[in-house]
């Protein structure tokens, strides 16, 4: 029985559905904080058990006779995210699982200048103090994130933004369709997986002129500087620690910890990965038909 929790999420959903390609759905469970949004997934004969991090006795129950648990990172950050990552953590050592499966991220580090690279470097820790097999994988910065960045661009034909350095966007359906993988081929990583990325990392001057490629509307990338980005967003409603987060994506990728490229999620996959620019394209055809 393969567990997988937040498989009502946009990642956690797309892996289910890929490892349904893979594995029968008998040997297949979701752990969601609400079951009513798993309706489909029941429907299809996958156990749908309620399981909660904040939750000991639910996460029992919910991950009963797991051999292997994917554990999807949590929406939080700081000591919330990790403390809810160590409970689910507990929770599948105390049902026996196999092997612990993890979401993490490329740039994964106690000294990472984003907060939930930080994060996910303490949940690493707590795998490792776990003392079962665990695999963590590193995923790709997701594009999905870029899109947000550049919404207000397509509009205004200006992307102003911060300071940033390349980084390896990397498309959810691709990072789901490895999961499946992985967890269809138990052990194949064991420790944290290498960076799973796209094939090329990009600044947000690429992606300007890419954006200007796709739309044929000319999208000139500004520089703000960090402090007036700040101020914008609080002026824009955002609580004063997301918009430090947000800036700590732009200080993290000036640092190069988004820049790796590597591989093995092409060998995953058997082909090469979906690009930023398909992405864009594909994003822009959807709100044209809207």
């Amino acid at each position: 029985m393969i567990i997988v929790t937040g498989a009502t999420g946009q990642l956690g959903r797309q892996i289910v559905e890929r490892l349904l390609t893979r594995v029968p759905a008998n040997q297949v469970g979701v752990s969601v904080r609400d079951p009513q949004k798993a309706q489909p997934f029941a429907d299809q004969g996958i156990r749908v058990r309620q399981g909660s991090f904040t939750d000991a006795a639910s996460l029992a129950h919910a991950f009963e006779g797991a051999s292997q648990v994917l554990i999807v990172s949590v929406d939080k950050m700081g000591e919330e995210a990790v403390r809810q990552h160590r409970a689910a953590i507990d929770g599948a050592v105390a049902v026996g699982a196999r092997r612990i499966l993890y979401t993490s991220h490329m740039g994964a580090s106690a000294s990472s200048h984003f907060q939930p690279c930080r994060d996910h470097a303490a949940t690493e820790d707590a795998l490792r103090a776990s003392g079962v097999p665990f695999t963590s994988l590193r995923n790709g910065f997701y594009a999905a994130s870029a899109v947000q960045f550049l919404g207000h661009a397509m509009r205004s034909g200006e992307v102003a933004l911060p300071a940033d350095g390349p980084v390896s966007w990397t498309a959810h359906a691709d990072l789901a369709d490895a999961a499946a993988v992985i967890l269809a081929d138990e052990g194949r990583f064991d420790g944290p997986t290498p960076p799973l990325t796209a094939a090329r990392a990009l600044t947000f001057d690429d992606i300007a002129r890419i954006a200007t490629d796709i739309t044929s509307r000319t999208i000139t990338r500004n520089t703000t500087p960090d402090d007036r980005f700040r101020q914008q967003l609080v002026g824009r409603g955002v609580p004063a620690e997301a918009a430090d987060q947000l800036l700590g994506i732009f200080a993290a990728s000036r640092a190069g910890e988004f820049a790796a490229v590597d591989p093995t999620l092409a060998t995953l996959l058997g082909r090469e990965p979906i690009t930023l620019s398909a992405v864009l394209r594909k994003e822009l055809s959807d709100n044209d038909g809207h």
